[in-house]
């Protein structure tokens, strides 16, 4: 947890964000119908640790009533939480646990069975949430296998099964594409999406991955509209910083480093390139019902400032298009 001097710290940028928090006494909150939206625990991993009802308090105050819970089950674990204590938090404040990032070593046959399991254990978590999506990532280009046909096809295979077991559940799965991951490109995403049964699996994009990979966003969207049943809209573009990345729990990046690299290529909704009214009038038209992550890998004014300016934006540019 916080040590003192980081609480006082803390404490003081919030007491100097008063005034401004005043003066935004119109802050139209997300209207979360058609469309609810969530964050990513993942956030709150580059900044010192604080307890977990931190974030959901970020979440209450801004709008976003979904949290996307990441390194399970470690972070039970990190916060200091039994399930039954997340359950009490998040429910006595109106939020969600939406959902999981999952991971396997789904190009390793040996690994089968284990990885079946822990998607199996992973979603009995998800359940007692009410939650019925399980979002899945893919094993990094480095890992062991992953660099070959027979390495890209267990992965398709897998995430069958995957699928086969979360319908099983009442729950359905679908691929988050990743910089670094064995899907990546537009090449890779099209692909696995070729080589996957569409009634068992499907898609959970990343925007903001798509759009440093060099795909076609609003494009790869609409290919596979009728398969998406959660999303991240995160924003981007290329950015190369101009000295190291410091992150706010002190961990460094040289600016010549890809991890430098990518944190400053991440940004606000509506800051970068992505063209999320072209995204949102694709969900319309397929009467797209489910949550959406605002993921921010990086948070240049603070989780609580930085989702606020993505909330005024969700209100501003895209509920008029589609609540």
């Amino acid at each position: 947890m916080m040590d003192r001097r980081s609480f006082f710290a803390s404490l003081s940028a919030t007491l100097a964000f008063l005034p401004e928090a005043l003066a935004q006494n119109e802050y139209q909150k997300p209207a979360n119908r058609n469309i609810k939206w969530a964050v990513s625990e993942a956030l709150w991993g580059h900044f010192p640790l604080v307890p977990f009802t931190d974030i959901l308090d970020v979440m209450k105050e801004t709008g976003f009533i979904g949290i996307r819970v990441t390194g399970f089950p470690r972070s039970l674990q990190r916060y200091g939480l039994t399930q039954a204590q997340m359950q009490c938090e998040v429910s006595k404040r109106g939020l969600h646990v939406v959902t999981i990032s999952w991971n396997g070593h789904l190009q390793d046959p040996t690994a089968r069975q284990q990885d079946l399991d822990s998607a199996q254990t992973a979603m009995k978590f998800l359940a007692d949430f009410g939650a019925n999506h399980l979002v899945v990532f893919s094993p990094s280009r480095d890992a062991p296998g992953a660099n070959t046909p027979a390495g890209f096809q267990e992965l398709c295979n897998r995430c069958n099964e995957i699928g086969e077991l979360a319908f099983g559940m009442g729950f359905t799965a679908g691929l988050h594409n990743h910089m670094g991951q064995m899907v990546q490109t537009q090449e890779e995403v099209d692909r696995f999406m070729a080589m996957t049964d569409p009634k068992l699996f499907g898609l959970s994009p990343d925007t903001a991955h798509l759009n440093l990979a060099g795909c076609d966003v609003v494009g790869t969207l609409n290919r596979y509209q009728h398969r998406i049943k959660f999303l991240d809209y995160k924003d981007s573009k290329w950015t190369r910083p101009t000295k190291d990345w410091t992150e706010p729990n002190g961990r460094v990046f040289p600016a010549d480093s890809s991890g430098a690299i990518f944190q400053n290529s991440i940004y606000d909704l509506g800051d970068g390139q992505v063209d999320f009214p072209g995204c949102h009038r694709i969900l319309k038209s397929v009467n797209f019902r489910g949550w959406i992550c605002v993921d921010l890998d990086t948070s240049r004014l603070g989780p609580l400032r930085d989702y606020r300016r993505c909330g005024a934006y969700i209100v501003k540019k895209l509920e008029p298009i589609y609540l």
